[in-house]
């Protein structure tokens, strides 16, 4: 009987501790009245500035998304621009509230920022591109080359290790802003650019004469991109993460912005949970039942999102491939709503 009542009382310790720690991000975003996302300074189809300097991309949704889960309006997301080298400051210091910033996930910083990543939504790999005028078909024919490269990041530490691993020799150009980058490599200050692929593909689409232009077929690393909160705030990370599942669980279902009022009457238990016909799911996230039906209704589901800043009819024509759902051979795979 004592060792059970020394259980409980652990038990009870345990929950009051978890409890005392949670919800410190949750209840001043709340509190404020909005969101506040780090985004990177400019990556076509992430985030960037459109003609009426509006935010727009895959991560300015998941922010606008976040804002609907917690207050019901898009508006009440805040768009901060943060560059690579001060994104986790940004995230660590509370500047903002989460970074849905184009951010590799991986263990390091998981374990040593006091962050931790939420889920993935890109599947991405490093690359580099080259101007057609230098005849190269692989990066392995970059002996002695220049490669325009963003300090702090994954990307510097993957282009080294690669390039060593081939016994290669490389100069670096290191310069801070990707904006920067892609100029001096346009006015040919590096003979490469290297990044993921994706914002390789959105610097090309921006470029002059964009058919000038190779990515040249070598995967780097992998790089699953991911949005990131600060760690002990278990609330927080959950309405992140599910926000993101629910985008996911709804393509799967085939509910999408335009159709998702007359999915209200689907006999899926499925569907009835995600859209708050059957009640519980936004208790336990502390929001509203209706959170991921209002998502959905004024945001779109993933493949929506997808689509409008990366698919086939956005700049960039990227093809779905690893970001496909799982049911198309993809890897994206919304956990159930349940």
């Amino acid at each position: 009987m004592k060792a059970l009542k020394l259980v409980a009382a652990g038990t009870a310790l345990f929950i009051s501790s978890w409890t005392a720690s949670a919800g410190v991000t949750f209840d001043s975003v709340k509190s404020k009245g909005f969101v506040q996302c780090g985004v990177s300074t400019g990556v076509a189809g992430f985030s960037v500035n459109d003609s009426k300097g509006g935010w727009i991309g895959l991560d300015v949704d998941l922010c606008r998304a976040l804002a609907v889960t917690l207050f019901g309006d898009a508006s009440k997301a805040k768009i901060m621009a943060v560059s690579a080298l001060q994104r986790f400051t940004a995230l660590q210091s509370g500047e903002v509230d989460v970074l849905p910033r184009n951010t590799t996930l991986s263990l390091t910083r998981d374990t040593t920022l006091g962050l931790i990543g939420v889920g993935v939504n890109y599947y991405d790999s490093q690359g580099i591109m080259v101007n057609k005028s230098l005849n190269v078909k692989s990066a392995k024919e970059l002996d002695g080359a220049t490669v325009c490269v963003q300090p702090g990041t994954t990307t510097e530490l993957n282009l080294a290790d690669w390039f060593r691993s081939q016994n290669i020799v490389f100069k670096p150009v290191v310069v801070e802003r990707l904006d920067e980058i892609i100029r001096a490599f346009a006015v040919g200050r590096c003979d490469a650019f290297t990044g993921d692929k994706s914002q390789l593909a959105a610097a090309r689409s921006n470029l002059e004469n964009p058919e000038k232009y190779d990515i040249l077929p070598e995967n780097f690393s992998k790089e699953p991109l991911g949005p990131m909160v600060r760690q002990g705030d278990e609330q927080w990370f959950n309405v992140v993460r599910w926000t993101m599942f629910a985008m996911l669980e709804a393509e799967e279902y085939g509910i999408t912005s335009k159709n998702v009022d007359e999915m209200l009457k689907s006999t899926n238990p499925n569907v009835q949970r995600l859209l708050g016909v059957t009640p519980g799911m936004g208790k336990n996230l502390g929001v509203d039942d209706k959170w991921a039906y209002n998502v959905i209704k004024i945001i779109g589901n993933y493949g929506e999102s997808f689509e409008k800043n990366l698919g086939p009819s956005s700049p960039l024509k990227l093809p779905r491939g690893l970001n496909a759902s799982y049911r198309d051979g993809g890897l994206m795979y919304g956990w159930p709503v349940r």
